[in-house]
């Protein structure tokens, strides 16, 4: 691998064996390189299950006068036999070459379907995304003929390459490779809460009752907030309600009433509810509390 520019072919490759077989012949001289930007991707089969290392040899005899950038064997490990600034000598068409990176896949099953396997095409699809991205292809583009920028060797000579098998997966390899080109936008988490203040006289009980609409839930508050037993809060704390209930409950209306000397709940029912009985409203609208003290704010049922 001595001399190659890595940062500009793939790191993907497992295997190198650089062909002589490449670049483009002008007034009879070869030259290295390609006579237009990299903008397409031609995808062949081997029409064999050749290794990497046995294609290497034969795209090394200048005889064969041919190669590819890359080829893919059936266990998936990726060989490069023409560098991506060069244009290999693998369609039999010298435009299409000069702008396509080739890739030969191994075939595991031979004619007439000339199977490819798994490993072997999700490496594909990986490979192709990977010349995408270093080479500008924002998208790649399966037409069913040449004017695409995925093409078949079928489309420039006459022959059955890539077979059957691979040219069934074409417009899948394009939808594969544009997924990971182009992820979608993830979908915005919902707020799993909302945060609420705790103001004076709140309970846990009261919050529950106000936000989930039973005070009994209060639990749930508890446990959704990271506790196994209810702390006390302050006002000015900050609780998290969870949003699979908080269609807001309209807080129940109330006014407040400052205890004094003497006062009872039974008293303030009486006084302010009509009934003494009606007591134990208050006491649940207030979280329960058993006692009270001059100078504690009370919720008062409307």
């Amino acid at each position: 691998m001595e001399g190659i520019d890595n940062m500009s072919n793939s790191s993907l490759v497992n295997y190198t064996k650089l062909s002589p077989n490449r670049g483009n012949y002008i007034n009879g001289v070869r030259h290295d390189g390609r006579t237009s930007a990299i903008k397409k991707i031609t995808i062949h089969h081997m029409a064999c299950n050749g290794t990497l290392e046995a294609i290497g040899e034969a795209f090394a005899k200048q005889s064969r006068q041919a190669s590819s950038n890359y080829a893919i064997d059936s266990n998936g490990r990726v060989a490069m036999y023409v560098e991506e600034k060069d244009r290999s000598w693998c369609s039999g068409n010298a435009e299409n070459d000069n702008q396509a990176i080739t890739i030969e896949v191994a075939n595991d099953g031979g004619a007439p379907n000339w199977h490819v396997s798994d490993k072997a095409l999700a490496k594909l699809i990986e490979l192709c995304v990977d010349i995408c991205k270093r080479n500008n292809i924002e998208k790649l583009n399966f037409t069913g003929d040449k004017n695409g920028n995925l093409t078949m060797h079928k489309y420039f000579q006459a022959t059955a390459c890539p077979g059957p098998y691979l040219e069934s997966k074409f417009a899948y390899i394009a939808d594969e490779v544009n997924k990971r080109l182009n992820p979608p936008a993830p979908t915005p988490q919902k707020q799993e809460y909302i945060s609420y203040k705790v103001q004076k006289g709140d309970s846990w009980w009261q919050i529950a009752q106000n936000k989930l609409g039973d005070g009994n839930r209060y639990m749930e508050l508890v446990r959704f907030n990271g506790y196994s037993a209810p702390p006390v809060i302050h006002p000015g704390d900050i609780v998290k309600i969870p949003c699979t209930n908080t269609a807001p409950q309209p807080a129940p209306q109330y006014r407040t009433h400052t205890v004094k000397a003497n006062d009872s709940y039974w008293a303030l029912a009486e006084k302010y509810l009509g009934k003494g009985i009606r007591w134990t409203e208050i006491k649940a609208l207030n979280g329960n509390k058993d006692v009270i003290h001059p100078g504690d704010v009370l919720k008062i049922p409307n």
